[in-house]
């Protein structure tokens, strides 16, 4: 169970830092002039098209393939699969109103969403150190965005996006550890994906018929679908039903120091004293909140 878990754990922790890229990409794209429709669009069409070359190069011809998924699980999936378009979708906006690292703040408020969540549904109150770990993490949050030291006049537009990506990527992460297990790991993440890009299509659609730049899918298409719609997708499922979704939406966190890292290499951005401090407690936070679940078997 140990070894399953720190599988889990680690498959986790490499999607969530993929989705951490992804804020300095998005940034880059809106410099050269693309909208976020642009942006979300391509990079679900472009993920869909992998997943379906992976899923034919990986699943197919392996001995003892599952079944294949009949067409309430593919329905389930493919509902499910409508927040993790939703979430690229919402942040994508939130970030057009307010700064990237409020943008990245509102989207960690899952860490919170996620525990709640799983309390509610397990109808068990989160133990000490997970109400701990979680209050560290937010404290970590806040102080690695540095919004105590910027002065920040604030879009309450930038932060209602910011919240509906929150409670929209909870409910990825919960889907990624519920929905359709029976499955080949990559058959749910394609038809999540399917699901999503489906989402997308129809509401990006009433503004990519006013506005379309085709090179979007040569220029950073193929490496937003990369970090933001293949590896995640493909990560989140094989790695959470080995975990818990308060444990998964913890771990997730990790996304914000790789954003902030991502953004001090590409883009030059200063990382200041206050923000090294939060990015440390939260990693602090991960790994005091992993161990003893490992002691305890998950409990």
């Amino acid at each position: 169970m140990n070894n399953s878990v720190l599988k889990g754990s680690l498959l986790v922790a490499l999607g969530a830092s993929s989705y951490g890229m992804l804020t300095t990409f998005v940034k880059m794209a809106y410099a050269e002039g693309y909208t976020s429709y642009e942006i979300t669009f391509s990079q679900m069409i472009l993920g869909l098209f992998g997943l379906i070359i992976i899923n034919l190069l990986f699943v197919k011809g392996k001995k003892k393939a599952p079944t294949e998924p009949k067409l309430k699980s593919i329905l389930k999936l493919m509902a499910a699969g409508t927040s993790l378009g939703l979430t690229s979708i919402f942040y994508y906006i939130s970030v057009r109103y307010i700064p990237v690292s409020i943008g990245i703040v509102m989207l960690m408020q899952s860490v919170w969403l996620g525990v709640v969540l799983e309390a509610i549904i397990a109808r068990k109150k989160p133990g000490r150190n997970k109400i701990i770990a979680v209050i560290a993490i937010l404290v970590g949050t806040v102080l690695s965005t540095n919004i105590f030291l910027d002065s920040i006049q604030l879009d309450w537009r930038g932060i209602a996006w910011g919240l509906l990506a929150a409670i929209s990527y909870t409910v990825t992460i919960y889907s990624s550890n519920t929905v359709a297990n029976q499955l080949h790991s990559l058959r749910r993440s394609l038809w999540m994906m399917l699901g999503g890009t489906v989402i997308v299509s129809i509401i990006s659609a009433p503004f990519l018929l006013e506005q379309f730049n085709l090179q979007i899918f040569q220029k950073w298409g193929l490496i937003l679908a990369l970090f933001g719609t293949i590896l995640p997708p493909i990560l989140f499922t094989k790695g959470m039903p080995k975990i818990n979704v308060g444990l998964g939406a913890i771990i997730s966190s990790i996304e914000l120091p790789v954003a902030v890292l991502m953004a001090y290499i590409l883009l030059s951005e200063v990382i200041n004293l206050q923000q090294w401090i939060g990015i440390i407690i939260i990693l602090i936070a991960v790994v005091v909140m992993n161990v003893p679940r490992f002691n305890r078997n998950l409990e």
